[in-house]
C-alpha cells in the first residue's frame, strides 16, 4: 500500500522575521470583505484559506508575534513589520492563513466572496465567484 505524501507550503511575513509551514490540505478558501479583514490587511478584502490548527506550524519568529485576541480566537501579526499572517478561528480549532503570506502556491483557490454586505463601497467585485452577504450558506 502506497502512503500519500502531503505537500508542505511555506509562508512568511514581509520582513521575514516570522515564518510558517502549513499542509497543502486546506478545507476551504474565500475572499472576506468584512470590515475587520479590511482593516487588518489595509485592502479591499482578505483572501484566506482555512485549515485545522494542527496542520499549521510556526517555524521561526513565534516570539515576534503580535497577537490581537485570546487563546480561542485571534489575529497574529509580525511584531516587527505588522504583516497579518493568520487568524485563529472557530474556538481555536482552525487557522485562516492570509494567502498573500504564502511563498508557495497552494492547490486551493478562493471559491466565494463572503461578508459582501459590508464590503468597501469603493471596490467592485468583477469575477463570477458566488457572493454571500455574510458567511457561506448551504
Amino acid at each position: 500500500m502506497e502512503e500519500s505524501v502531503v505537500r508542505t507550503l511555506a509562508g512568511k511575513c514581509f520582513c521575514g522575521a516570522v515564518r510558517y509551514e502549513v499542509a497543502d490540505e486546506f478545507a476551504y478558501a474565500a475572499n472576506c470583505h468584512c470590515s475587520n479583514c479590511r482593516r487588518t490587511t489595509g485592502s479591499a478584502f482578505k483572501p484566506f484559506a482555512g485549515i485545522e490548527r494542527d496542520k499549521f506550524r510556526l517555524t521561526a519568529g513565534d516570539d515576534s508575534l503580535l497577537i490581537h485576541g485570546d487563546a480561542s480566537g485571534h489575529d497574529a501579526h509580525c511584531g516587527q513589520c505588522g504583516s497579518l499572517l493568520y487568524s485563529l478561528v472557530r474556538d481555536g480549532a482552525y487557522v485562516h492563513v492570509a494567502m498573500g503570506t504564502l511563498t508557495d502556491d497552494p492547490s486551493i483557490r478562493p471559491n466565494a466572496h463572503i461578508f459582501v454586505g459590508s464590503k468597501a463601497p469603493w471596490f467592485t467585485i468583477t469575477d463570477d465567484l458566488p457572493q454571500y452577504r455574510e458567511h457561506v450558506t448551504g
